[in-house]
């Protein structure tokens, strides 16, 4: 299954906009105003020279403290390493200064598990006896950066991201172990909880073996953050056998009824686990796709 880098990034950071901040570059936190923070819509620029799209990813207009005046925070995630990146990063920038004639703190979040050299941080415009431009950018390098720095961070933040860092396979239950116990002990609402979960749960998916070292990670643990962190892997569970069901209840629509138009994916995708049985039932005398819509009551 292909993973939505830029949707998982982005719902994290977004959710924990501040705390992203906060772990990464806490002094910004010193001139921000936290309670002026506004998400802007997404951004789409065309490159002229490669006829591709690009999307800003997270753009954050926020105030100065004490201060009536505003800057943009741009955040942007990259799952591959591209060439000339940096070049791209100045567009948006220049575009971003352009439109909204603001300051913009610009910020790259590589998560690609390859290369490990360090990433470029600049882009710069030069000539053997003038520099032009020298643009400059904040860069997290998550496979450069050493899990075990971020264990006593009481931090959402961290308990997520500590599952894209750098991380010796032999370690891999043991940091999924680590970021559970991190997470249990926010005490965060049910939804950010289950977003942070998942979050691990997508990046560091374990083989039979590392299952078995996982769970002897866990019984380490205190008896109350036990417990918390087997009610999430027992979540883990049931969304998984639920998961199953909806695919296999789309397996068997496909086979009777041919493509599935996605209005109506979208449709089963919402249905709540009872009613994925009760269409699994019901589909048996299905023989057209008016039937499914009949069903599904469009």
């Amino acid at each position: 299954m292909m993973i939505d880098h830029d949707r998982l990034f982005k719902e994290l950071i977004s959710t924990f906009f501040v705390e992203f901040i906060d772990l990464f570059f806490p002094e910004v936190l010193t001139y921000l105003d936290q309670e002026s923070i506004t998400f802007l819509d997404k951004e789409i620029f065309t490159d002229v020279t490669e006829g591709e799209k690009y999307e800003g990813d997270l753009i954050a207009k926020v105030k100065f403290q004490g201060k009536d005046a505003y800057f943009l925070i741009h955040v942007e995630a990259q799952a591959t390493a591209k060439p000339q990146f940096n070049r791209r990063m100045f567009t948006y920038f220049a575009r971003f200064h352009e439109k909204f004639s603001l300051p913009v703190y610009p910020i790259v979040i590589f998560s690609y598990d390859s290369p490990n050299k360090e990433a470029v941080k600049q882009y710069e415009v030069t000539f053997p006896d003038f520099k032009v431009l020298e643009f400059n950018y904040q860069v997290i390098q998550l496979n450069r950066l050493n899990w075990r720095d971020f264990l006593n961070q009481s931090n959402p933040v961290a308990s997520a991201l500590m599952a894209k860092m750098k991380i010796d396979p032999k370690d891999r239950p043991k940091v999924k172990a680590e970021c559970l116990r991190l997470l249990v002990t926010l005490k965060l609402d049910p939804a950010r909880m289950q977003l942070i979960s998942g979050f691990v749960d997508t990046y560091l998916t374990l083989n039979r073996s590392e299952e078995i070292q996982f769970q002897t990670e866990i019984d380490t643990f205190s008896q109350p953050v036990q417990e918390d962190v087997m009610e999430i892997t027992t979540s883990w569970m049931r969304q998984g056998i639920e998961q199953g069901k909806r695919s296999l209840i789309m397996r068997l629509l496909e086979r009777k009824l041919g493509d599935i138009p996605p209005s109506l994916e979208t449709k089963i995708t919402e249905l709540s686990i009872d009613e994925v049985e009760d269409l699994g039932e019901a589909l048996l005398e299905f023989s057209t796709i008016d039937d499914l819509i009949n069903w599904l009551n469009i």
